[in-house]
C-alpha cells in the first residue's frame, strides 16, 4: 500500500502539464504555415543551407534530364528495330513467292507454253547441242 502511494507521487512529479504539451502542439503548428509560407514567398529558396546545395541539386536535375532523354532513345531505337523486323519479314517472304513463281515460269515446259501463246515463232530443238572445240594457238 505504501509503493502504491509512492509510485503515485512519483507519477505525478514526471507527468508534464497539459498546458505544456498544448503549447509544444501549438509550436508544431506554427511551423508548418511558417515553411508553406516560406515557401511561398521565396525566402525558402534564400537560405544558405538551400544555396549551398543548389550545385548538387542542379547536377541532380541534369542527370535525370539525361536519363529521361537516354530511355527515349532507347525506345525510339527499339520502335525503329521492331519496324525494321516487320519489314524484313515481309521482304522475306516476297522474295519467297517471287523465286517459286520465277522458278515455275522457267521451266520448259511453261517456256513453250508462253512461246505458243505470244507467236514468237520459236521451236525447240530436236538436236543436240554441237560442242565448238577451239585449239590452243602456239
Amino acid at each position: 500500500m505504501i509503493e502504491e502511494k509512492e509510485n503515485i507521487e512519483n507519477n505525478k512529479e514526471t507527468e508534464v502539464p497539459k498546458s505544456f504539451e498544448n503549447s509544444e502542439k501549438s509550436e508544431n503548428k506554427k511551423t508548418r504555415p511558417n515553411t508553406v509560407r516560406a515557401f511561398l514567398d521565396g525566402t525558402l529558396f534564400t537560405r544558405e543551407i538551400i544555396i549551398k546545395q543548389f550545385p548538387f541539386v542542379l547536377f541532380l536535375t541534369l542527370i535525370a534530364v539525361a536519363f529521361i532523354a537516354n530511355r527515349y532513345g532507347a525506345e525510339k531505337i527499339i520502335r525503329d528495330t521492331q519496324i525494321i523486323k516487320n519489314e524484313l519479314k515481309e521482304l522475306r517472304a516476297e522474295q519467297i513467292s517471287v523465286t517459286s513463281e520465277l522458278m515455275q515460269i522457267s521451266r520448259q515446259s511453261e517456256v513453250a507454253k508462253l512461246v505458243i501463246k505470244y507467236q514468237l515463232g520459236l521451236s525447240e530443238s530436236v538436236e543436240p547441242p554441237k560442242i565448238i572445240v577451239v585449239k590452243d594457238k602456239k
